[in-house]
């Protein structure tokens, strides 16, 4: 089994349909891969086209316990008075870049479209990301630091 960091880089939106009737619609993004969930920045008067432009990382292990390798990406509207409203959201399936990484040591896919969609598949919208994958050393935890402290192996 090999360890390493799969990285998310959040791009932009197009398109997105509205979920407010008055002003534009303040994007932001829920990631989730095998339970562990990362949220962008909310883009505030983000309208239908935002741009983030940020990096979402999680520890991965491949191959693992369960054999269900993809991104939930929804893409939620941040409301300050009322609960925040689902606009949609895209699924992305990353084995094939994981077996690619841990054969290679890393593998990166260029920035591509994803098609979100809402709860009834119609679609809502395009999401933008790239995604890498790197192989983090057997001994991945010699020399790091951890507080100031370099960690011991003792």
């Amino acid at each position: 089994m090999a360890v390493g960091i799969l990285e998310v880089n959040l791009i932009s939106g197009k398109g997105l349909k509205r979920s407010d009737f008055l002003g534009k619609i303040d994007p932001y993004v829920e990631i989730q891969y095998k339970g562990q969930t990362r949220k962008s920045s909310v883009v505030k008067d983000g309208g239908r086209n935002p741009t983030w432009n940020e990096k979402l990382k999680w520890r991965v292990e491949f191959p693992g316990f369960d054999t269900d390798y993809k991104l939930i990406i929804k893409v939620m509207d941040h409301d300050t008075f009322s609960a925040d409203d689902f606009i949609g959201e895209a699924t992305v399936y990353v084995k094939e870049l994981l077996e690619m990484g841990v054969e290679n040591g890393k593998m990166e896919l260029r920035p591509t479209k994803y098609n979100v969609v809402d709860s009834d598949l119609s679609f809502v919208g395009e999401i933008t990301i790239g995604l890498s994958y790197s192989v983090v050393q057997e001994n991945g935890m010699e020399g790091e630091e951890f507080g100031g402290w370099k960690h011991s192996q003792f």
